[in-house]
């Protein structure tokens, strides 16, 4: 489960960046905070085939998360949202595979976690 946390700026390239550097090829589903569910690069990758499962704020709360971020901590009540969100959707008794890694742009970033209980 790729996970994904979004700028106002980001973008397709920022994205193609993050699945180069986790070594990722689509098709993916993508978790991402549901207030980005207006993003227009949401839009893009739902439209391009991305399955999307959108990540309630109040989920996020209490996430423990290798990468602490104090603006996002102080803002989410965890350390990153791509790791929340990735650790959420990968289900009961998932762990990060990778950690938090950052587009070459610093609009977006992402994390892939992984379960043993696979979603259905």
């Amino acid at each position: 489960m790729v996970g994904l946390g979004l700028r106002a700026a980001a973008t397709p390239e920022g994205v193609q960046d993050l699945f180069r550097q986790l070594q990722v090829m689509p098709p993916l589903t993508l978790a991402v905070p549901a207030f980005r569910q207006a993003h227009p690069l949401v839009a893009g990758l739902q439209a391009a085939g991305f399955r999307l499962v959108l990540i309630p704020e109040e989920m996020l709360l209490g996430v423990s998360t290798p990468t602490r971020s104090p603006r996002i901590l102080a803002r989410f009540g965890t350390g990153s949202l791509a790791e929340a969100c990735a650790i959420i959707a990968a289900g009961p008794g998932a762990r990060l595979v990778e950690p938090r890694v950052i587009s070459a742009d610093g609009c977006v970033t992402a994390a892939l976690a992984q379960s043993e209980r696979p979603v259905p």
